[in-house]
């Protein structure tokens, strides 16, 4: 049985080491042009060439997201651009703009191409048009059923990729494509500025009463009219599987390296036992509770089960939902004198139940009885962003672990 892949998002080069070393079989990333997260850190060419080496090293792939729309002077500046990364060893680019597809065609062919989601593929005869031009991979629109997906792969040939989103944040406007953001904030969310004003309360103005602004409430804290509750398809990964994807995309490359490794790791988990005896799979609710660790927005199952109601709308809040904090990274452990060395993520104490996770396993408990800094002495917090100190763990962890404790306990 040909697996699955298993796609996350990496906004810079500590995040694709992180979604590799949890799970990821490939990770998508975006240059510091042409991608559609302008506000992610994003990759220099040296960290391309240093993620693509990192990730090769261990049998995963590198995508690079060229998907914005681009206007006639984003043009002027691909030529250059894609001179510089085509020897990289990048395993495919991303998208949406047939003037880059012919582009990358005439200057770079031997470059894989995978079509955007933000090309709106919502049809079988739409992507075997892109597969007879050259696209590898179709990315299919958010606005696809089970049944849609299922009958897009019975009508397309083998050659063609299928690939589609199963975590992370859903977008107001059709596959991505706002205008929103440009009319309110003048920021292109086609070109990668998005302000995301479907996340902004908003009121009523009646027309002769300019000014005089009427709240439309849902609670106290107002209604939010655009706000959708995020992706989540971790109770479905037979049917994800079975409706004949190739890749199960992750959203976030906003997203931190707690987050996209807590979701690489859950699903990783859930596709591996799939695979494992498909016959007598069962889902594991510890999965959706680790999912729930990371911040995110109530979940939904999106389109994938037909068109969303109301109940897919997050009417009274914009916020977050963040039960855990994530505070350190582990860099390394001594085995004789039971210390392990953490660079702080956030603000703990001696005194904190704290959690350790790693790619091997759910999660460890741990009282922080002392605290040392580089130095050997002995302090009581680690206040200090990057701060490197050393606790005793008594049981050995490896570096790319990660501390996290319940926000209620800070």
């Amino acid at each position: 049985m040909k697996r699955v892949e298993l796609l996350a998002p990496a906004g810079d080069l500590e995040k694709l080491k992180y979604a590799i070393i949890y799970g990821a079989d490939a990770v998508y990333i975006g240059g510091q042009v042409f991608g559609l997260r302008a506000a992610a850190k994003n990759f220099s060419f040296e960290d391309m060439q240093a993620g693509v080496a990192f990730a090769h090293e261990r049998g995963k792939k590198v995508f690079l997201t060229l998907n914005i729309i681009p206007h006639n002077e984003d043009i002027h500046y691909l030529e250059s651009y894609i001179d510089q990364i085509k020897d990289i060893g990048l395993d495919a680019v991303i998208l949406s703009d047939p003037g880059t597809f012919m582009f990358i065609k005439m200057h770079a062919p031997e470059l894989e191409v995978h079509l955007s989601t933000q090309a709106n593929n919502t049809n079988y005869m739409s992507a075997n048009f892109w597969h007879a031009q050259g696209i590898k991979r179709v990315i299919l629109a958010r606005e696809l059923s089970f049944d849609e997906v299922a009958e897009i792969r019975a009508k397309t040939p083998t050659t063609l990729e299928l690939e589609s989103f199963v975590h992370g944040a859903m977008c107001i406007s059709y596959s991505g494509r706002c205008l929103m953001s440009n009319y309110m904030a003048g920021r292109d969310a086609n070109r990668g500025a998005c302000a995301q004003p479907c996340r902004w309360e908003y009121n009523l103005v009646e027309k002769t009463r300019p000014g005089e602004y009427f709240p439309v409430e849902e609670t106290e804290d107002g209604t939010f009219f655009f706000n959708s509750k995020d992706l989540c398809m971790i109770h479905a990964i037979p049917d994800l599987i079975k409706s004949g994807l190739d890749s199960l995309k992750i959203e976030g490359r906003m997203k931190t390296i707690y987050y996209v490794a807590s979701i690489v790791r859950a699903y990783r988990q859930a596709i591996d036992m799939f695979y494992d005896d498909p016959e007598n799979y069962k889902f594991n609710p510890e999965w959706f509770e680790e999912l729930q660790k990371v911040s995110h927005r109530e979940f939904t199952s999106g389109f994938y089960d037909g068109k969303p109601t109301h109940e897919d709308q997050l009417y009274t809040t914009s916020s977050y939902v963040r039960t855990y904090d994530f505070i350190g990274v582990v860099l390394d452990y001594d085995d004789e004198t039971g210390l392990a060395t953490i660079e702080q993520r956030n603000n703990f104490k001696t005194g904190d139940r704290i959690e350790i996770i790693g790619p091997e396993y759910y999660y460890s408990e741990h009282t922080v009885e002392s605290m040392f800094d580089e130095k050997g002495e002995s302090i009581q917090v680690a206040p200090h962003a990057k701060q490197i100190i050393k606790i005793p763990i008594d049981k050995p962890v490896k570096p790319y672990y990660m501390l996290r404790m319940v926000a209620s306990d800070k």
